[in-house]
């Protein structure tokens, strides 16, 4: 069982940051008629999203958001002694990310860097692998980069995820606390549905040719190439509604944390659908299970970090219990329980 525990380790500071571009769901996509647009829109409860123009990355967004981070605190960036970067939308096939973000921050030579490709969950376990490293004496922050360009990877014509991604990057200090701080994490996978959320060509098992690149009409009329995103809506709404809740028992048990304690219970931004069901089986009130997904659309990975900064950035004040809960691609699922100690959280960055 991949449970975890550390002491002494937590979330200093926070930030986040989203192309300017808005695209409007009920506006903008004209592949749909009208009444195609307002009832996909009613359902999955994303109005906008934030999409990237073409030259901007991955990278860019987490750069914005940790230039942000580091300059506002002031921080001796020497200090940073690992740089994680997380993303399944990377800049190059290589190098990774986390070496192009060490060069453009001006970290030390002596920062370790590595890149995880993980998708919805990927927060959770970044998080966790950075909790880990803090436990070690001589690492004393550990920067934990999390950017996704979601938009440029599915099809805006396809009738299942052509109203749903979109693009942002997020920033995460992670350092030495009190020793009573105590975080906790449990981590699942579930590869046999792996099929569920895939991209099937464009890698080395089917590489990309002139047939991968041409979007083909689906069943359902929308289009899609094969180096486009395919998601099966139903088996990943099933999957969600049962894992979810199933693991989010589990770790309050393990923990021996009360659910009553849990100041905010932060999903990953599905749709409004999913997430709705979600809050209703666990029986979490409303406004403990803050939203953004209306404004940002469902951005992967960096959806828990853009929630807490866009949603809770003035109700971190003190000592705060958080349930923070990662599923999707893989299919995989991450859910952690810690407490804040007044974080600083930066102000939405726009670029």
């Amino acid at each position: 069982m991949a449970y975890l525990k550390y002491c002494g380790v937590g979330i200093k500071d926070i930030s986040a940051a989203v192309p300017m571009i808005v695209y409007n769901n009920l506006k903008d996509n004209q592949f749909f008629a009208q009444e195609d647009r307002d009832a996909i829109v009613a359902k999955t409860g994303i109005i906008k999203r934030r999409i990237a123009p073409t030259d901007m990355c991955a990278s860019d967004l987490c750069f914005a958001a940790a230039e942000k981070l580091l300059s506002e605190m002031g921080l001796d960036r020497s200090s940073v002694d690992v740089l994680i970067s997380i993303t399944q939308t990377a800049d190059y096939r290589t190098p990774g990310n986390s070496s192009i973000l060490q060069n453009k921050l001006h970290l030390s030579q002596d920062c370790a860097t590595f890149d995880i490709n993980m998708g919805c969950s990927g927060f959770i376990y970044g998080l966790s692998m950075a909790s880990g490293l803090l436990q070690q004496k001589h690492i004393r922050h550990v920067l934990l980069l999390n950017g996704e360009t979601r938009s440029k990877a599915y099809s805006f014509r396809d009738r299942k995820t052509g109203f749903l991604f979109a693009d942002a990057g997020s920033a995460c200090l992670l350092g030495k606390e009190d020793s009573g701080i105590e975080s906790h994490y449990l981590l699942e996978s579930f590869g046999s549905l792996y099929k569920n959320i895939i991209i099937n060509a464009g890698g080395c098992r089917n590489p990309s040719s002139i047939e991968s690149i041409i979007e083909k009409e689906q069943e359902d009329g929308g289009f899609r190439s094969d180096e486009q995103g395919f998601m099966d809506g139903s088996a990943v709404f099933e999957f969600a509604i049962t894992e979810v809740p199933k693991q989010v028992k589990q770790i309050l048990r393990l923990s021996e944390i009360d659910k009553e304690i849990i100041d905010y219970f932060v999903l990953h931004q599905a749709n409004a659908f999913m997430n709705d069901h979600l809050t209703r089986k666990m029986k979490i009130p409303e406004n403990k299970a803050p939203m953004c997904l209306d404004r940002f659309g469902n951005t992967s990975s960096v959806s828990i970090p853009l929630t807490i900064v866009s949603e809770l950035r003035n109700n971190l004040a003190g000592s705060k219990n958080l349930l923070l809960s990662g599923f999707g691609v893989g299919l995989s699922v991450g859910t952690a329980i810690l407490k804040t100690n007044n974080p600083h959280v930066c102000v939405l960055e726009e670029i």
